[in-house]
């Protein structure tokens, strides 16, 4: 954890921390997903919202900006000879993947979602 309890205690009174890393296990000692439902929670008199995928909520602005950061990521895997010699060389590119060839790569999702999960290096070395 980046944030730890002792650090979030010592926060202001109705001080609001946004997790934006709860889908990956967050950065919060004091984290919990929470929903669209129910998105926040107070402890420690700190108000929380751990929302996974907060990007869902504003969908169009979400999709613009994703189009926008995509367009050269894509351009240069095609400059790497494609999406999979890509993941293989460039070890930020391999950080993103959370599927590979049907596999859910991920281990935080796979544990959280209580689904099976393969390493991605060892997928790669196969190839």
């Amino acid at each position: 954890m980046v944030v730890s309890e002792p650090m979030v205690a010592g926060m202001q009174k109705g001080s609001v921390v946004v997790d934006v890393t709860i889908d990956r296990g967050g950065c919060f000692e004091s984290s919990r997903i929470t929903s669209h439902e129910r998105p926040t929670y107070i402890e420690m008199d700190v108000i929380h919202y751990c929302v996974p995928n907060i990007p869902s909520r504003v969908s169009r602005t979400a999709s613009k900006a994703l189009s926008n950061i995509m367009a050269p990521l894509l351009l240069e895997f095609a400059a790497d000879g494609g999406v999979e010699a890509s993941v293989k060389q460039n070890r930020l590119a391999r950080s993103g993947v959370y599927m590979f060839n049907g596999n859910l790569t991920h281990p935080g999702l796979a544990l959280e979602s209580k689904l099976p999960y393969k390493d991605l290096d060892l997928l790669l070395a196969t190839l």
